[in-house]
């Protein structure tokens, strides 16, 4: 007999997102992916100045920090024709790899290793064969058996206190855990060691932007980081160097620890690798670009479909038409007032709420479609696509990181195993140590430009009377944004954010075509209804960042969380 669950919030950190699924036979049969309440950012910045809508839009989330804030000066910019100088270009690719770097490890650590990682399974390692099986795995020198004891007593003193801390409301025990102890135990004293390189990341992205969360550095034209290397009160070598170090550190923990974990954990749940693929159509942004006119990157885009990776189709400018003129979004599900699909300069923001219902309405989400489909965006996304068109530095980290599920697993694992729950972990975890390469990149590159007498950083912006439209488009750390800008005399007429998260999160449209994380879900195990951790294990497999959509608190503000099997 069919039973329906619902989680609600599924999210760990970010934002509020229900998902509801109909299991049956021990699998799922159904899925709803629901976004829970109303933002309306959009109608904030109606009759504003284009040059302050920056600052409005990243408060969309204090996690995702930069992403909406260069999504936003860039659809301005791309409206005005604007070029800016190549200074400011290396200064924001900095400000985006340096974020990334952070937001990857925070996602596997924070957002998704417990699914995976049974805690208190590790009160049972052996310290000593904790090491053993660490040094088989990389060189990285917090792993002694020192260290190991050290933290399985800092596990018994949380589990003997009765209040587990980071570690509480998760589903420690459960039959899908599967990882043998000392793997648990390696795992925890990892995550504890990710606290402090994630803060070294947030630090460095501090020094170049301001502050973090919600930067100060960028503007319309550039950026507003004054460069003199001489001088204390600017950007100068000093600082730039505190930054290179920063990098330096996390990337070694990268390489040596997030993706040997990730690559442990996708070997020891092999019999993960066929669940949560989904949709199968890919959509990533070119970006990182490596000259003024943004005409060259080291970051790919384009499109995959169907899951076959010779039709990928390649985007060359952050605004090129092929990607600019096939996006639309439908609210055929959605609690807004209409029942249209339009393109997003031409969308409204209404809100229209008629409660939940699984065969109509169901979600604030709208649900993007690319040339009428459902696309997966995300760090998955990007490195198929970079893959399938020979990206010299995403072939190597893939086959790398392959090669290294291999080796752990006892078989050959080839790239068909990066299509699902596992393999968007592996990718995410490819990509991160692929930006920390490239934030050292445009740190020589950006050192470089300035040796050469070049300090440039700003173009002012003018705005002419009549109509523009512009689009700014950011590879952010769960995918493609998009922000989609229209102009009337120099003020905002309509402004509309197409994120990561509603590409992957959103609902059935008109043509009942499921969003991706309702796809991924068929067919997933269920091993048991009142546990559902399957289900977790696939959604957070994509970073869901619910905040560039949602917010739900009860009214003492403390966060509200439901799982019921009906």
């Amino acid at each position: 007999m069919a039973q329906t669950i619902t989680i609600d919030p599924l999210t760990r950190i970010e934002g509020h997102l229900r998902v509801d699924v109909e299991v049956d036979g021990g699998a799922v049969t159904n899925a709803w992916s629901s976004g829970q309440m109303f933002r309306g950012l959009e109608n904030i910045l109606k009759g504003r100045d284009p040059r302050d809508a920056w600052h409005f839009v990243q408060r969309i989330c204090g996690v995702c920090t930069t992403v909406h804030a260069m999504a936003s000066v860039r659809a301005v910019e791309d409206a005005l024709g604007l070029e800016i100088p190549l200074n400011a270009q290396l200064i924001r690719n900095l400000v985006q790899s340096v974020h990334c770097l952070h937001d990857h490890i925070v996602h596997f650590y924070a957002l998704s290793a417990l699914d995976w990682v049974d805690v208190v399974s590790a009160l049972d390692a052996d310290p000593v064969a904790t090491q053993k099986l660490a040094e088989s795995l990389s060189n990285w020198p917090g792993n002694s058996a020192k260290r190991f004891a050290a933290v399985k007593g800092k596990v018994k003193a949380l589990v003997e206190s009765g209040q587990l801390g980071p570690f509480a409301n998760a589903y420690w025990g459960h039959a899908a855990m599967k990882l043998p102890p000392e793997a648990n135990l390696m795992a925890v004293s990892h995550y504890l060691e990710a606290l402090d390189y994630q803060r070294k990341a947030t630090t460095a992205l501090a020094v170049i932007s301001g502050k973090n969360p919600h930067v100060q550095n960028l503007s319309v034209g550039g950026v507003t980081a004054a460069i003199n290397l001489d001088n204390e009160a600017t950007l100068n070598i000093e600082r730039l160097n505190r930054v290179r170090q920063l990098v330096m550190e996390v990337r070694d923990f990268v390489n040596n620890v997030y993706l040997v974990d990730v690559a442990a954990v996708g070997a020891l749940y092999a019999e993960w690798l066929p669940y949560g693929n989904g949709v199968t159509n890919y959509l990533a942004a070119p970006d990182m670009p490596t000259n003024a006119a943004a005409t060259q990157f080291d970051l790919p885009g384009g499109t995959i479909m169907g899951g076959d990776l010779a039709s990928v189709k390649g985007f060359s400018t952050l605004s090129d038409p092929y990607f600019k003129d096939n996006v639309e979004e439908s609210i055929a599900r959605a609690w807004y007032d209409g029942d249209w699909q339009k393109h997003p300069w031409e969308e409204d923001t209404e809100p229209k709420f008629t409660d939940f219902d699984a065969q109509g309405r169901y979600t604030w989400l709208k649900a993007p479609r690319f040339e009428g489909k459902p696309m997966q965006v995300g760090p998955l996304a990007q490195m198929l696509i970079g893959y399938a068109q020979g990206h010299e530095k995403i072939v190597k980290g893939v086959n790398g990181a392959l090669d290294l599920v291999s080796a752990v697993a006892g078989t050959k694992v080839g790239p068909d195993a990066l299509f699902g729950t596992v393999g968007r972990h592996a990718a995410r975890a490819v990509r991160c140590s692929l930006m920390a390469d490239l934030a050292l990149d445009h740190w020589n590159m950006l050192v470089d430009n300035v040796g050469k007498g070049d300090t440039e950083i700003f173009n002012p912006p003018t705005f002419p009377k009549g109509e523009q439209k512009g689009v700014g488009v950011h590879e952010a750390p769960r995918g493609i944004l998009s922000h989609w800008i229209v102009i009337q005399d120099g003020k905002i007429k309509n402004y509309q954010c197409v994120v990561p998260s509603t590409w992957n999160a959103g609902p059935r449209d008109a043509q009942d075509q499921l969003g991706p994380y309702e796809a991924s879900l068929l067919a997933n195990p269920i091993a048991d209804p009142e546990r559902p951790l399957e289900v977790l294990r696939t959604i957070h497999s994509f970073d869901p960042c619910i905040a560039c959509a949602v917010h739900m608190l009860d009214p003492e503000g403390r966060e509200v969380m439901k799982v019921k099997a009906l």
